[in-house]
């Protein structure tokens, strides 16, 4: 729906769209097993990961593990668990698991070699898929989502760069 008052335009079913979606590609100047070992490591999200206030495994089971995250926008402090798929070194999947503050959530990370030349390198697909079940969180997430997504795809760059020195080549977005 749009309402047009004066000579702007206001696309107010923004506010109330449910589902919010970000898909992202990248070249990055680090190898796919580095890009792997800083999104699996999700016991130490709350060190470098923004507004992520605690992050704690509760269980593992093979190749997937539970884990609680707290995410602090404050004064809005929320936690919830989500079920991860590991599949090292080529994905990192996880799905809200309790359904308390998503009605779903889903954050796939793949990794795939990246150029030949340049075995330190790898191409990063990051997909985020989501719905709050508060209108509150949905309108937050309407004002806010590109800015925090972008925000945690630099922050998993700058974790691998402090843990593996500087990149091998320069991050470039590819096309979907």
């Amino acid at each position: 729906m749009i309402l047009i008052y004066g000579t702007r335009n206001f696309h107010i079913s923004r506010i109330f769209d449910r589902e919010k979606l970000y898909k992202a590609r990248k070249l990055i100047g680090y190898s796919d097993e580095q890009m792997y070992q800083v999104v699996a490591d999700i016991k130490h999200y709350k060190l470098f990961l923004p507004f992520c206030t605690k992050s704690t495994i509760l269980e593992t089971k093979g190749h997937q593990l539970f884990a609680n995250l707290e995410i602090g926008f404050p004064p809005v402090v929320e936690n919830y668990t989500s079920k991860v798929t590991l599949v090292k070194p080529r994905m990192v999947r996880a799905q809200c698991n309790d359904g308390r503050l998503f009605n779903y959530l889903e954050t796939t990370w793949k990794f795939a070699p990246g150029l030949e030349s340049q075995p330190q390198s790898c191409i990063v697909d990051f997909f985020v898929k989501f719905e709050f079940k508060s209108l509150i969180h949905r309108q937050l997430a309407t004002m806010f989502f590109e800015r925090v997504v972008k925000q945690m795809e630099v922050a998993f760059v700058n974790e691998a760069r402090r843990r593996y020195g500087k990149e091998a080549v320069p991050a470039y977005k590819l096309n979907k």
